[in-house]
């Protein structure tokens, strides 16, 4: 797993943990553990970027699978039981990080209330959490060391937001990447670095201006309907952070709302285009980290898929 520790400006874990670190696909749960260009380069973005175009979701879905078959395979080795899981368990949900803009999702689900609790669920229900629980205490910290390493913070990276993340070069995890990528520790850099500017990037859209007029023209527009929300989030943590308290009902009429006045004042256009705006000049300014990754993303994909093929 990944730790932190402060350098510098104030650490913001939340973010900071990509998704392949935390090992969101393996749901093994012991103790806690469950993760391009045009035809010309533009001025603001260095040629190298633009030269090698990032992974389809297709092939980092391909990326997943064979990671997942290789720590199901290095587990079992250990005497361990790992079964793959779906990449994205349930496809219907989505991540709005400024505003809900999907009338046609909203009117279905809402906010997505119903699809966090089939989430949980699921998680519940996940046979790797089943497995894990049966073992014992000490079992379980064996299956640990087998899936992260002994070492935690052999391998460690200062992210952009000031956050210093480690991780082991040890494990069945460790092995997984290094089958794949070759070189475990300009994976983990490069990996890193990228994942954590999606947080940085949405941190500087809502601080901006152009941004924080249109929400005030959202909520004007919430208000004519009499729905009185300073801002998007303030209207979702109504049914996500206090669930029970509104009916199905209200909560798609709430969303379906936010998401016509998203269109109507502006919003969703404002944030779109600030985001791509903040989002390209992160990624000039950090061109290294994402040329790296794309590198090895590309390289890794015929290994991929033979791991698949060969499963």
């Amino acid at each position: 797993m990944a730790r932190f520790r402060r350098r510098g400006r104030r650490a913001r874990p939340a973010p900071a943990v990509p998704p392949l670190l935390a090992l969101a696909a393996v749901t093994l749960i012991v103790g806690g553990c469950s993760v391009g260009g045009g035809a010309e380069a533009s001025r603001d973005v260095p040629a190298p970027v633009a030269a090698l175009a990032p992974v389809s979701n297709a092939e980092r879905s391909l990326l997943h699978d064979a990671e997942q078959t290789l720590i199901r395979h290095c587990m079992s080795r250990h005497g361990f039981t790992v079964r793959k899981v779906p990449e994205h368990p349930l496809p219907e949900q989505r991540d709005f990080p400024y505003v809900v803009d999907d009338v046609a999702w909203a009117r279905e689900h809402g906010y997505g209330s119903e699809l966090e609790r089939w989430a949980r669920a699921l998680r519940d229900t996940d046979p790797n959490r089943r497995y894990s629980r049966s073992l014992g205490a000490e079992r379980r910290a064996e299956a640990m060391d087998a899936l992260h390493g002994r070492q935690r913070n052999a391998l460690t990276v200062t992210l952009p937001s000031g956050a210093e993340v480690g991780r082991s070069d040890e494990g069945c995890t460790a092995g997984a990447e290094k089958e794949l990528y070759a070189d475990l520790a300009a994976w983990f850099r490069a990996e890193a670095v990228t994942q954590v500017l999606s947080g940085l990037r949405r941190s500087q859209v809502i601080a901006d201006p152009a941004y924080t007029g249109a929400v005030r023209a959202w909520s004007a527009c919430m208000s004519r309907r009499g729905l009185h929300h300073p801002d998007p989030a303030a209207a979702r943590a109504r049914f996500l952070d206090a669930p029970g308290n509104a009916t199905p009902t209200e909560e798609r009429r709430t969303a379906v709302a936010e998401a016509e006045c998203a269109l109507s004042s502006g919003l969703s256009g404002t944030a779109g285009r600030l985001s791509s705006r903040y989002g390209d000049a992160l990624k000039a300014e950090h061109h290294s980290a994402f040329r790296e990754r794309d590198r090895l993303q590309r390289a890794a994909l015929p290994r991929a898929r033979a791991i698949v093929g060969n499963d």
